[in-house]
């Protein structure tokens, strides 16, 4: 069993994993995109603009659910372990301004009011967005934010059920108690390639997200989305909620 310490993750390819996956926008992230633009418009209907802390945990080299937090955010922080994605990020979030990769998904953002209203995008994430090297594990729940996203992380990353479990924890337990959040799961993953090098999966069903999420949240809506887009998985899961005043041992 291949556990989070033990993939490459120091020769992890961000240029790579962006060229097979969001390059060309897929369908499936635009439809992700979209219904957390709505979640969090809906939540957040009655949030000033730029009040909130804002998190993406695991950002890895993906850059829409900090743009999709964008309007509410006074800061916006991206976490992620190996080098190579934050360099990647520091790149995107420098003053030349993220990549036309990510043109597609802002529009798609922009057709709500929120986003819309945000003028300059690519100058608001040099503005905002900052990125930090660390592990998903460290987060003990000292650090809090108002809004969170966790996109193929927690069950990306081991095959270990008890490391995807914690690293579900380690999240909910980082945002503050009414705070929105969006997960992503890629459904019944058995692992994934990025260049030359394979990372773990943990098998992740509907039942499964639920069970770990439903402790934390406050109205959870999970998405299954009968979308594949690479050998190996059976669909994608995007979890939509808020957290709840539990808290739950790290």
């Amino acid at each position: 069993m291949d556990r989070n310490a033990d993939a490459p993750w120091s020769k992890f390819d961000p240029e790579v994993y962006v060229d097979n996956n969001y390059r060309t926008p897929l369908e499936v992230d635009l439809l992700i995109v979209r219904l957390m633009r709505d979640h969090f418009g809906q939540c957040l209907a009655d949030v000033a603009p730029g009040s909130l802390r804002g998190v993406d945990v695991g950002a890895g080299a993906n850059l829409y659910p900090a743009l999709s937090m964008l309007p509410w955010c006074a800061k916006v922080l991206l976490l992620e372990y190996a080098r190579p994605n934050v360099e990647y990020l520091e790149r995107q979030t420098g003053p030349e301004g993220y990549d036309t990769a990510w043109d597609a998904f802002w529009d798609v953002l922009s057709q709500g009011p929120a986003h819309r209203a945000v003028e300059h995008p690519r100058s608001r994430v040099g503005e905002i967005v900052r990125v930090e090297r660390a592990n998903l594990f460290d987060l003990d729940g000292r650090r809090r934010w108002d809004i969170g996203t966790m996109f193929f992380v927690a069950d990306s990353m081991s095959e270990c059920p008890e490391e995807f479990q914690r690293g579900v924890r380690c999240f909910m337990n980082a945002l503050n108690e009414g705070a929105p959040f969006a997960v992503a799961f890629m459904k019944e993953s058995v692992g994934y390639d990025v260049g030359e090098h394979h990372y773990p999966a943990y098998r992740v069903n509907r039942d499964l997200a639920a069970e770990s999420l439903e402790p934390f949240s406050g109205g959870l809506t999970i998405h299954d989305l009968d979308h594949v887009v690479r050998p190996g998985h059976e669909g994608m899961l995007l979890a939509l909620g808020r957290r709840n005043a539990e808290v739950a041992a790290p």
